[in-house]
Parts: C-alpha cells; sequence; structure tokens
C-alpha cells in the first residue's frame, strides 16, 4: 500500500514538476505588442505551455515563484514576425531551370525543411507559402504543426494555378483549359488541405475561368490571391472578387492606371466586402541596384542552415555574377517606378502586408523579412509602428487567424521575438533577433 502511494506521489509531483517547467517570464524588455496601445515599458509577460497567460509590468503583476525568468531589459519586445509571401521550395539560387530540374526532389525532405528553420531562426513565427508540388507543401506543413521540423506556423497554397505552366514547371504550376477544368482544379487543392489558392497569369485566361476558380474556392472557405504585375491582371481579379494580390508592377509605367486604382478603391471602399489586402514584395526590386554592386552578404553563413554542403556551393556558384542575373534585368526599368506605386496602394485603402518572395535570386530566408521592413520604414516612409503591424497582427487577421496570433495578448500563442535596442527608431535591428519564442518554446 506505501509503495502504491509512494508511486502515485511521484506521478503527481512529476506532473506538476512538468507544468512549472513551462512556466516562463519574460521580464523588463518595452513591449510592442501588435496592437495600438502606446509601447509598455519594463513589460512582464506570462507564458503557460502555450499561450500567453497574462501580461503586465515590474512590480504590478507577480512573477510566479516557479516561473522560468528570462530578462529582456534593452530589448524591444514584439509578437513574431509573418512573412505573407515566402518560397520554401527555393533558397537564392539564380537559375531556375536548373534548381527545378535538380533539386525537385529534395523539396521534403531537404530544402523546404532549411528554408522553414530560417525563417524561424530570424523571428519570422508565421508564413504563407505561395507555390510548391502540393503534397510537399502539405507535408512540411502538418511536421512543423506536430513539431517534427521547426519552422514557423505555415499557411500554404500547393501549386499555382494558371493557364498554362511554364515548361518544366508542372509539378508546382497547374494550367487549365476550361472553367469546369478550374473548378476541378481548386477542388482538388482545397480537399487536400491547402490554406489559400494562389493565382496568377489571370490576364491569360477567359473571364469565366477565373469566375469559376474565385468562386469555388470560396465554396471550400478558402480565400484567392492573385499576381498583380500586369494592370490587366488586377482588372480580371478585382472583377472576380479576389481577396488579395501580390506583388508591385512589373511593367515599366511610372503609376497603375486610373481605372485600376479607381476599381481598387470602389472595392476598398465597400465594406461589406471585408477588406482587401495585397502583399507588394517591394524590397527584392527595390535595394538591387544597391546589391548588385554590394554583395558581401551572399558570404554570410545563416543562409547555410540545413543545407547540405553540395546545395550551399551550388547556390554560391549560381551568384557569381549578380549582374548577369536574369530575373533582375529589367529592374532598372521598373525601379523608378517603385515608390510611386507603394504611394498608390497605401493611398487606395487595400491593407499592406509585409511579404518578400523569400527564396527567388539572392533572397535568402535568413533576412529577407527585416530587409523588407527596412525598406518600407527607411526608404518608402512607413511609419514603424504600421510596419510591425503590417508583419503581425494584420497577417494574422488575413488568414483569420487573429484569435490565436498577430499580437500579444493573454491567451493567444506566446509566438515572441526580441531584439536588442529600439525597435521602432532602428527598424534595422531586426537583422539580429536575439530571442525567438514559439508557442511557448524558446528556439533561439
Amino acid at each position: 500500500m506505501l509503495r502504491s502511494l509512494l508511486i502515485v506521489l511521484a506521478i503527481l509531483l512529476g506532473v506538476d514538476a512538468a507544468h512549472s517547467a513551462e512556466r516562463t517570464a519574460l521580464v523588463g524588455g518595452t513591449l510592442v505588442d501588435g496592437t495600438l496601445r502606446e509601447p509598455l515599458r519594463n513589460s512582464v509577460i506570462l507564458i503557460d505551455g502555450e499561450r500567453i497567460t497574462a501580461v503586465g509590468t515590474v512590480g504590478t503583476l507577480a512573477i510566479p515563484a516557479d516561473a522560468k525568468r528570462i530578462s529582456t531589459e534593452g530589448m524591444t519586445v514584439l509578437p513574431g514576425l509573418w512573412d505573407m509571401h515566402v518560397h520554401l521550395m527555393i533558397n537564392g539560387h539564380a537559375d531556375y531551370g536548373h534548381w527545378d530540374r535538380t533539386y525537385l526532389g529534395q523539396l521534403r525532405d531537404v530544402i523546404m525543411p532549411a528554408s522553414a528553420k530560417q525563417l524561424l531562426l530570424a523571428g519570422v513565427t508565421g508564413a504563407r507559402d505561395l507555390g510548391a508540388p502540393l503534397e510537399d507543401s502539405i507535408a512540411v506543413r502538418e511536421a512543423i504543426r506536430s513539431g517534427r521540423i521547426p519552422g514557423p506556423t505555415l499557411f500554404v497554397s500547393g501549386p499555382f494555378i494558371q493557364k498554362k505552366p511554364y515548361p518544366g514547371t508542372e509539378a508546382f504550376r497547374w494550367g487549365v483549359d476550361s472553367p469546369a477544368d478550374a473548378r476541378a482544379k481548386v477542388r482538388r487543392i482545397a480537399l487536400a488541405g491547402v490554406d489559400v489558392i494562389k493565382l496568377i497569369d489571370q490576364d491569360q485566361m477567359s473571364e469565366a475561368e477565373i469566375d469559376a476558380i474565385v468562386d469555388e474556392a470560396h465554396k471550400h472557405g478558402k480565400p484567392v490571391i492573385a499576381h498583380a504585375h500586369r494592370p490587366e491582371e488586377i482588372r480580371r481579379a478585382l472583377k472576380a472578387g479576389v481577396d488579395g494580390f501580390e506583388h508591385t508592377g512589373l511593367g515599366a509605367a511610372p503609376e497603375y492606371p486610373e481605372d485600376v486604382m479607381a476599381a481598387l478603391k470602389e472595392r476598398t471602399a465597400n465594406m461589406s466586402a471585408g477588406p482587401i489586402f495585397w502583399t507588394p514584395t517591394i524590397e527584392g526590386l527595390y535595394n538591387f541596384p544597391h546589391t548588385v554592386r554590394n554583395h558581401e552578404f551572399i558570404d554570410g553563413t545563416a543562409w547555410h542552415e540545413g543545407l547540405p554542403p553540395a546545395i550551399i556551393a551550388d547556390i554560391r556558384q549560381s551568384l557569381a555574377h549578380p549582374e548577369r542575373i536574369s530575373y533582375f534585368q529589367q529592374t532598372p526599368q521598373r525601379w523608378p517606378t517603385l515608390k510611386r506605386k507603394f504611394q498608390q496602394l497605401r493611398e487606395s485603402g487595400a491593407l499592406l502586408l509585409i511579404g518578400t518572395d523569400s527564396g527567388i535570386p539572392m533572397k535568402f530566408h535568413s533576412g529577407s523579412t527585416w530587409n523588407e521592413l527596412d525598406v518600407w520604414v527607411n526608404q518608402l516612409g512607413v511609419p514603424p509602428m504600421d510596419a510591425i503591424r503590417a508583419a503581425t497582427y494584420w497577417p494574422a487577421v488575413a488568414m483569420k487567424a487573429e484569435r490565436d496570433y498577430g499580437t500579444i495578448a493573454e491567451g493567444k500563442y506566446a509566438d515572441i521575438i526580441a531584439v536588442q535596442g529600439d525597435v521602432l527608431k532602428h527598424i534595422t535591428l531586426l537583422q539580429r533577433v536575439d530571442l525567438v519564442i514559439k508557442h511557448g518554446k524558446q528556439v533561439k
């Protein structure tokens, strides 16, 4: 009998010890919580398991005696960042054709997990992956959710939906040849469990095909986001009722046409339709004139994380001559238009989100997100708090996940980062995130 009681007592003590080990207190930092609240000095954030239990200040919020204390004094404490346009299947290589031919079979087990880990270590605790093979996208998302591999909470689109896939890309670009085929393709990926439908080159489709894609996606509760490189892509997608757009205009026209802006403003004024989101992914183009001449960052090692030496060497070799990369040859013509088009989007009423196209040539997952924030604040005049909310609160709203993510508040998942210094004064401090907590677990 005594032995049984001792066993029960040991079990209870073990459970209590395990529970208490999960309690964490972040103490002393300046909290920028992702809401419209002013920064909170000398903050205290209590975490129990995966979620935040209380937010207060030193001296007003009691810290449990059994909580693990992490000092955040001298730091800015923020919600984990979100990047709303990443491509886990690519890692900065300059030659897409070579990459697709060589590494398609390694996406699920090597390349996408490496990309996910790099994002997480950079302070990105939420991400939207917009274009990869269906089964690989779902598998990697679920591996992260189950804790088998590290990475941000992932929302995936699976394959691009477009009129015709580019040669050699059929594994992750699905063409449609009729409204019925469009519905069938969307139905297939929706039932497979994707979170969002990605539409591209819709100006090459019939209106009936676009309408079928949007209607079928909405029947399955999936938002549709569309490429916005060309004015006709925007016109047709707005007419069909998409939920958001990606990128800042591809062409060299000095600004978006008047009819496009009028249609966009009409859509944003329609409150019953809900907000329309736009991810400009502007930094890769905006900074290219500089990075083509100043590319020492390629010699960094953060982008090596999770990749085998042979793939690292292949990526490096492809970037030996940045000035020759075909992806960027039109950038000199596009660059002068970027600031004006970004300002037009801000004035339109669309909700702009931080997203980077991370993975395209020279854009490594380990640094893409902070670079986008830097350009928004220091080159395009976005107030730091607005930029931070575009990387925290609004992405969670866009993915209908704001109940659990996007701000630091009681009851939400403890996705938290901290950086030495004042991020509201020096946004570039985010290039070196000192503390990363995802779902209550410290990962950096």
